[in-house]
């Protein structure tokens, strides 16, 4: 019997997991988030009928410099409507410190605000790297006393949890970017899944979203819309310390 009785434990669990990482965004329990940035139109009417996007995390920042110009009104238009709001920048190579100064002190977060790093390719010549991002998460939690979330893709992901184990990383909630409905090789070991899942975007729009066009990017979060506005700005994933 005892046997009989972990034998189902480890089936209950298998097949959350499996869920977990098999299309979840057909489970109409969960949250959807998009992140736009000024190129993507947006028709707030329509996308009010798509009751499970309760949040928008905007393209912000770039580099040292660079602003997305439609950023503000954005963020006043998605909050006047009631919408969770983040942003998050956009990493290039060289001074990345600067780069964190430069993102807080244009955004100006909220304590209610996601904050968030887009790290497109950690082993980039022209992107900011692996090494850097450490650098700017790090500027981040001593500029406004929390960490930012990490968004990049599989192999980045992977590269971390095989090689930074034992970084900064293992603070930053995960924005998973993997456009494929299934997921076997989640890459485990910093992170122990995705807090969010860029699983649709111009490239390969697997779920239309009402009131935007097939160009817009779209995730899931790993849990229910009530969850996500419990646990918003994610400061804290499930599971990490």
């Amino acid at each position: 019997m005892r046997t009989m009785a972990i034998a189902l434990i480890v089936a209950a669990v298998t097949s959350v997991s499996a869920a977990e990482f098999d299309t979840p965004w057909k489970d109409h329990s969960v949250a959807l988030v998009i992140d736009p940035y000024y190129a993507n139109a947006i028709d707030w009417e329509k996308l009010k009928t798509e009751t499970r996007v309760v949040a928008i995390i905007h393209k912000a920042t770039i580099g040292l410099t660079k602003l997305d110009p439609g950023y503000f009104k954005r963020k006043e238009e998605a909050r006047k409507r009631g919408y969770l709001w983040g942003s998050y920048h956009w990493g290039v190579t060289g001074e990345p410190e600067k780069q964190a100064d430069f993102y807080i002190d244009t955004v100006k977060p909220e304590p209610d605000e996601l904050i968030a790093l887009d790290l497109e390719d950690a082993q980039s010549k022209t992107l900011m790297n692996v090494d850097e991002a450490i650098r700017f998460v790090e500027r981040v939690k001593a500029r406004t006393g929390r960490y930012p979330v990490l968004y990049t893709n599989h192999s980045s992901a992977k590269l971390i949890a095989t090689k930074y184990k034992n970084s900064v990383f293992t603070k930053t909630p995960l924005w998973y970017a993997r456009f494929k409905p299934r997921v076997t090789d989640f890459p485990a070991g910093v992170w122990p899944s995705y807090t969010l899942w860029q699983f649709s975007s111009e490239l390969l729009a697997q779920m239309p979203i009402p009131g935007t066009r097939p160009d817009m990017d779209v995730n899931v979060f790993n849990g229910t819309a009530e969850q996500l506005k419990a646990s918003w700005p994610l400061t804290k994933a499930p599971g990490l310390n």
